[in-house]
Formats: structure tokens, sequence, C-alpha cells
């Protein structure tokens, strides 16, 4: 099977709704060759929500790309790479209303998804998401404000070169045990200052009682993206942490 090294995308909308998060319960999540990466003293963990279109191989033409929602689940982390600590994300799990990455991620193209339902209502400034996936669900209403609020970041740039540095995401492959790498990235970076009207996630409500804090969330919109087998670029190719 050919594998599909580049996949580009148009982001509508992309929701980073970020937690303050206990390290040791975050490292307890982790596989081994993996830390969580500490700012403030606190792991940084949360929910990336994106709503993609013009889904496509490089080659494709836009008109023919397809369109899906998603979201991660996903802990900012560390390892030690051959030439010293490396950043990014480590992806507990993915979502998506579509069934391409479903049957062909982690195969035809990177990142293991599962099926989910999504209602969006999109209002202006207002985005409220639930998200349902078996015994996983995530419900949210975030609108864009401008002001700036963290417990972590004094400020909305100091967020924004957080996550940028973060482009890297590993996950489970397939088998469950080995890990690969996908780098997100786009020659328009931009983010927006949100505000959190509710949130309800199954995931982090289930961590122990006061290990995860809601911290903050920003937005991105009406980008273009890649999103690329990191591995042929990225020198982790060494790394290859497995699963208890």
């Amino acid at each position: 099977m050919t594998i599909i090294r580049d996949v580009r995308a148009q982001l509508r909308r992309r929701l980073l709704i970020s937690y303050r998060v206990d390290p040791e319960v975050a490292s307890s999540l982790l596989p081994e060759g993996f830390r969580p990466q500490l700012v403030g003293g606190s792991a940084l963990a949360g929910v990336c929500v994106l709503g993609l279109e013009s889904i496509r191989p490089k080659w494709m033409p836009r008109r023919w790309g397809l369109r899906s929602e998603n979201a991660a689940h996903r802990i900012a982390v560390e390892w030690d790479g051959p030439d010293g600590v490396e950043r990014g994300v480590f992806i507990i799990g993915r979502h998506s209303s579509a069934w391409h990455p479903v049957l062909f991620g982690g195969r035809l193209f990177p990142g293991v998804h599962r099926k989910a339902r999504f209602r969006i209502q999109e209002s202006g400034d207002r985005y409220a998401v639930t998200m349902q996936a078996g015994e996983h669900s995530l419900d949210a209403d975030v609108e864009v404000s401008g002001d700036w609020s963290s417990g972590v970041f004094e400020s909305l740039d100091a967020a924004s070169d957080f996550y940028r540095a973060g482009r890297i995401g590993w996950s489970r492959g397939r088998d469950g045990r080995s890990v690969e790498p996908v780098a997100l990235e786009t020659d328009a970076w931009k983010v927006e200052a949100a505000h959190l009207h509710h949130l309800r996630s199954s995931f982090f409500d289930a961590l122990p009682e006061g290990s995860a804090v809601f911290d903050s969330v920003v937005v991105m919109r009406d980008l273009p993206l890649v999103l690329s087998d990191a591995g042929r670029r990225h020198e982790a190719g060494s790394l290859s942490p497995a699963g208890p």
C-alpha cells in the first residue's frame, strides 16, 4: 500500500483547550520514553478540536478534498532526541466524524483515529462543540473574546509560541505498542484569545480530583495546514517507546 506522507487541508476552526495537570498524574498517562513538559510547575494537557475541509494528498485538486470534525486529547511532552531534548505532544486518542481517517489512519496516512459523533453550533465568534464516542465525551462552549487569562502563560503570545513549538504529535500505532509521529504545520500561524462558557470532558473529569484544572483556551481559524509523516524529516526515528 502506498503511504500518503503529506496531507493538505484547510482549517475552518481549531479550539485548543488546556488544563494544568499534576505532573505525576500526567506521567502515568505516557509511554516509556516521554515525560511531561512542565510550565510553571504544572504539566499541560488538553483537547484540540479541529474542523477541516479540502483534506487531500498534496497532488490532488482542492475541490476534491474531504471534510471532517476531529478531536485529540493530548499532553505536552519532552523526549531525548539525538541532538538533545525535544518537545511536542503525546496524543492519547484521536476521534473523527469521517470514515477516511478511521479506516486509513495509521495505514494509508499517519494518525490512528476512532469514530465519533460531533455536533457543532457556530454563531459568529462562538463555538459550541459536543463529541460522543462510546464512553468518551466532550462538551465545550467557547467564544473568541480578545481577553487573555491563564495561570501559566503571561500573554497570548507566550501561549502561541508554546503551541507552535508542539507541532509534532506522537501517538500509538495500530499495534497499540509502537508510536508514530505526525507534524502539523502552517505558514499562516495565528491564534486568538477566547473565553470558556462551559466545559465537560469525560477524560479529564475522570482523573483524580483536583489533578486537572482548566487553564485557558485559544482559537485558530481559516488557515492552510499540512499534516505530514514527521518520521520522514524528524530525527526522532530512534525513539521507539513501548506501552506498558
